[in-house]
């Protein structure tokens, strides 16, 4: 039987004070990682101070080292 192309998704392991962004999506933008565990995610946006909690849903796809952060609209 011919071998398949797989995808491979990892969950990323977040960490306080982690900076990222996120590409599309309701979640989009810059996050500043407040708390993190196996189980839920607590994000702060970095210029309306807004915070959240959300199940965990990101996968590492790309680092990005020199990045602007938070990135100008």
């Amino acid at each position: 039987m011919p071998g398949h192309r797989v995808s491979v998704f990892r969950p990323y392991p977040f960490a306080p004070k982690h900076k990222i962004h996120i590409e599309g999506g309701p979640r989009g933008g810059d996050w500043e990682v407040v708390a993190a565990d196996a189980k839920t995610l607590h994000l702060r946006c970095p210029v309306s101070g807004r915070e959240v909690t959300w199940k965990p849903f990101c996968y590492l796809v790309e680092e990005r080292d020199d990045a602007e952060w938070p990135a100008r609209e």
